[in-house]
């Protein structure tokens, strides 16, 4: 970073201290918000845009070459009049990063001189154009447009660190996108008696990048086709220089004749599986001396010191009301080896047995218990590490849920399976340069504790967050000669992490 931007952002981070501190409070009385005698007017010359980051983000684009990627992999059009089909894949991304939130917020960009100029074009695509173009894609274009974010994606991981290689965790799970439509092609009523797609997400539970994505009907079943991506996912892993393979998933994944090949070609896998009627007698008749307990750790390490809680007000009422509760007492741990029929080998399950009291306001009604299984054929891990390994699938809940409402990339908005599905690829593709933003953050150096910790922080942020802080930075756009130049007119607490990565995204991925 140069001396000159280093010393602007120390003195802005000084300023808005000084004037946060509680010690230089205003002398006169009255309230804060008093803004005075306000008038509006239009500037001549000075022009300005509030998406001042998205020429950090057409950098990352560039130094990853996905552009021309999507040019040279995906043919859709048979003339270019004026559009290449990267236009339209990256405008749809850029749309979403822009606070965008269905295709029809692209007339606001496209109308908006400065964003055209800070993007550098002299138009973009409006929304009806970007629709067609969903529904020119089959579905070999769409399986070629995940190909080509994934080659980009290898350029991701090449310069990580060693450590980050050691095993690649990928997450299977399916989530119901509804629709209030009527007539859109491959809609269906889903279990849970919403009409719409179930889409199926694979996912890299070390980074939090979707590696696939699969439309499907409502009524499908969750492991619809998740075992080819389950492979296609391994390959993909194993390109990209990951020595160990893991796989997680709940009950609906675990596809027993697919076991087999998996542990032949060295996978880890850990799925859910039902308790079926032969496995629940198993563990009720496994001595007791083979149930440890199981004490899981605490959710986070108090720094300070701790502080009384709060009264319960659901617990109350639940108890006032003479509403049925359910309090868990403890939980044990067992194991036993088990060959399903579709198997030639025999894996090990692991079961939880929770010991429940069933309760109705102030009375225990009765004890139950219930069990839940676990098979996997990693045999060096504990009991307790399986269950927990398990159970930290649940954060590809909050990738799915930063999808479906932070960038809205479930939103369905075109009319046939096909095209929603290729839509839902290209709206991920903002979720995916926000991770390789991070991913590409550098981290060697006498700071590297601090930029560690700085690029898991950009890592492990929500999507709105990001674009908060990176992506709606205002500015002024000023066009010269041989330059564009993006002149930044205020200050936020990352811009040191902002400018580290410009400095990055400015010179040419070493692979």
């Amino acid at each position: 970073m140069r001396k000159r931007i280093t010393k602007k952002l120390r003195q802005r981070k000084r300023k808005i201290r000084n004037r946060l501190d509680k010690r230089s409070l205003p002398e006169h009385p009255g309230p804060m918000l008093n803004p005075g005698n306000i008038h509006y007017d239009i500037s001549d010359r000075n022009r300005g845009v509030l998406y001042g980051g998205i020429g950090a983000v057409q950098m990352l684009v560039k130094r990853l070459k996905l552009d021309e990627a999507i040019n040279r992999h995906l043919h859709l059009f048979k003339l270019h009049n004026p559009y290449f089909e990267s236009d339209h894949v990256l405008n749809i991304a850029y749309n979403i990063l822009c606070n965008g939130e269905c295709l029809e917020d692209i007339e606001r960009l496209r109308n908006d001189e400065v964003y055209l100029d800070a993007v550098g074009a002299d138009r973009i695509p409006d929304p009806t154009t970007a629709g067609d173009f969903c529904r020119r894609f089959l579905t070999e274009h769409v399986e070629k447009l995940q190909d080509v974010i994934n080659e980009a994606r290898l350029k991701a991981w090449k310069p990580q660190e060693p450590e980050f290689f050691a095993e690649a965790i990928i997450d299977a799970d399916g989530t119901i996108a509804g629709t209030t439509g009527e007539c859109k092609e491959g809609m269906d009523l889903s279990y849970k008696g919403i009409w719409g797609y179930h889409p199926l997400v694979i996912s890299l539970s070390n980074t939090g990048e979707p590696l696939y994505l699969f439309n499907r009907s409502g009524n499908s079943t969750s492991s619809k086709k998740a075992s080819y991506y389950l492979d296609k996912a391994a390959d993909l892993c194993r390109m990209g220089g990951f020595k160990k393979i893991r796989f997680r998933g709940d009950t609906d994944f675990s596809q027993t004749k697919y076991l087999d090949g998996w542990d032949d070609e060295g996978i880890t896998f850990v799925f859910g599986i039902n308790a079926m009627p032969n496995l629940v007698e198993i563990a009720e008749n496994l001595p007791e001396t083979a149930y440890t307990d199981l004490i899981r750790p605490p959710m986070y390490v108090i720094k300070t010191e701790p502080r009384s809680k709060p009264a319960n007000v659901k617990e109350r009422i639940v108890k006032e009301r003479g509403y049925k509760n359910i309090r868990l007492q403890s939980e044990q741990t067992a194991e036993f080896d088990y060959q399903p029929v579709k198997c030639c080998k025999s894996y090990r399950v692991v079961v939880l047995r929770k010991n429940l009291s069933i309760e109705k306001g102030e009375d225990v009604l009765f004890d139950d218990i219930r069990y839940f299984f676990y098979i996997t054929n990693d045999r060096r891990a504990s009991r307790a590490d399986i269950v927990a390994n398990a159970n930290n699938r649940c954060n590809q809940e909050n990738l799915i849920e930063q999808l479906k409402n932070g960038v809205r990339a479930m939103r369905m908005p075109v009319d046939n399976l096909v095209s929603n599905w290729a839509y839902m690829v290209m709206a991920s593709l903002a979720w995916n340069l926000k991770a390789w933003y991070a991913l590409l953050l550098p981290t060697k150096g006498r700071w590297h504790k601090k930029h560690k910790r700085e690029k898991r922080k950009v890592l492990r942020m929500e999507f709105k967050k990001f674009r908060n802080f990176f992506i709606m930075l205002p500015c002024q756009i000023v066009k010269t000669g041989r330059k564009l130049v993006y002149r930044l007119l205020g200050w936020n607490e990352y811009f040191d992490i902002f400018f580290r990565a410009v400095e990055t995204f400015r010179n040419p991925l070493r692979c």
